[in-house]
């Protein structure tokens, strides 16, 4: 495998930090809320720049560079889709008003970019010292693999409410409501911490955890430190962009959790058979390398491919899907509509988007029907955002949205 220079390390990483700043002073420094075009757009954009870059490694480092590096690359961004459910979760935890989230999302992917490079280095250290952290990493992506089968239960936590997030709220002085995307705000003639700066710490925290599994993840699919850290920066490059394209579609992707704990479990695998081929650790075959067959990248890029494409089609196709779809779009516009925003056109274009999703409820299948029914919390939202609708119209401070 060629060794990377070091000028090409020194642009790769220049290359890097000018999109993330074009990001940032090009769309995030002005709050609003980007319009689906806007999303696919720059969406596609960072994609095609991710797949221009393997085309040119794959040309001047050769095809198992090229694999790996593409293996890791669709790897990590699966994985990093997987995040955005918990970062809608955070959105929704904190009440983050929609034109402000790009920039909690912008300074998400900043940090999580760091953390992960240093994850990325210790991890280098660690395998260029000591064989034995393949078993390790080998057995971290399987038992996560096997907590993915068993459900998330980021659902049932409060995802708002981290150790980093009780520090900061015990030590520091912090308010509960938000002066438009500011960090800090005046109270009381008192300068105190806002919602946001929270909810970037909260965001921060997650996301080592969630190197906990992805660096792991791209260690079983190559050892290239170059190809870790480009395929690791380049699949959350446009993950604030892919958040506003597909957050409609999260909830609608039931079976990606099962997708992603076969592709980690085939990786950890491939760490353990890549572990057991290297094999110097004194009680397993007295410390002697073990002839075994290693899974090629190749057919692991394939395998993680395919995978995603079924678990995609079956989840889109599934009326399970649909129908938590339209549940969790509901109540998430219920809440906007109740709690979060508060420009009036916004608001009636969120009030549209609820009605849609009840429609799309009522022409679900009946078991579903009476699923959405059971549930009171749900209903008694509903019924609430619909009364401050009619509260509001009769105020004259809303406009009646057009029923589709």
């Amino acid at each position: 495998m060629q060794p990377v220079s070091g000028l090409v390390w020194l642009l790769t990483i220049l290359a890097i930090i000018s999109l993330l700043l074009f990001d940032f002073y090009f769309h995030v420094r002005r709050a609003h809320i980007p319009t689906l075009r806007e999303a696919a757009l720059w969406s596609t954009i960072y994609i095609a720049i991710a797949i221009l870059f393997g085309a040119g490694v794959w040309a001047f480092g050769g095809s198992t560079m090229g694999a790996e590096y593409f293996a890791g690359y669709v790897t990590e961004k699966a994985l990093s889709v997987d995040n955005l459910f918990v970062f809608l979760l955070l959105m929704s935890s904190f009440k983050v008003p929609r034109a402000d989230q790009q920039k909690v999302l912008l300074v998400g992917i900043v940090f999580s970019l760091l953390a992960r490079t240093g994850f990325i280095l210790v991890g280098a250290a660690l395998i260029n010292r000591f064989a034995w952290v393949f078993y390790l990493f080998g057995l971290i992506l399987l038992v996560t693999a096997g907590n993915l089968l068993k459900g998330k239960a980021e659902e049932d936590d409060d995802t708002s409410d981290n150790f980093v997030v009780r520090l900061a709220r015990r030590f520091l002085r912090t308010s509960d409501t938000y002066d438009g995307d500011k960090l800090f705000t005046h109270q009381d003639g008192k300068r105190v911490l806002t919602p946001m700066l929270l909810v970037m710490v909260a965001i921060g925290g997650t996301d080592i955890l969630f190197a906990l599994d992805s660096i792991p993840a791209i260690y079983g699919l190559t050892q290239n430190v170059f190809l870790v850290f480009t395929a690791t920066a380049f699949s959350l490059l446009g993950l604030r962009q892919l958040y506003f394209l597909i957050d409609g579609l999260l909830d609608r992707l039931v079976f990606l959790s099962y997708g992603l704990a076969a592709i980690l479990a085939l990786i950890g695998v491939k760490l353990i058979l890549h572990a057991l081929h290297e094999n110097n650790v004194p009680f397993i075959n007295d410390g002697e390398h073990i002839n075994v067959t290693e899974i090629p990248t190749v057919a692991s890029l394939g395998f993680i491919v395919g995978v995603l494409i079924i678990t995609v089609i079956a989840s889109l196709l599934s009326p399970k899907g649909r129908a938590t779809t339209a549940m969790a779009a509901a109540r998430r516009h219920a809440n906007e509509f109740l709690d979060v925003e508060i420009d009036p056109a916004y608001c009636d274009e969120i009030y549209h988007r609820l009605q849609i999703e009840e429609k799309n409820i009522a022409e679900l299948p009946e078991k579903y029907k009476r699923r959405v029914r059971q549930q009171a919390e749900l209903m008694e939202l509903l019924d609430r955002a619909h009364r401050l609708h009619d509260e509001r119209v009769a105020a004259g401070h809303c406009f009646v949205p057009a029923t589709t």
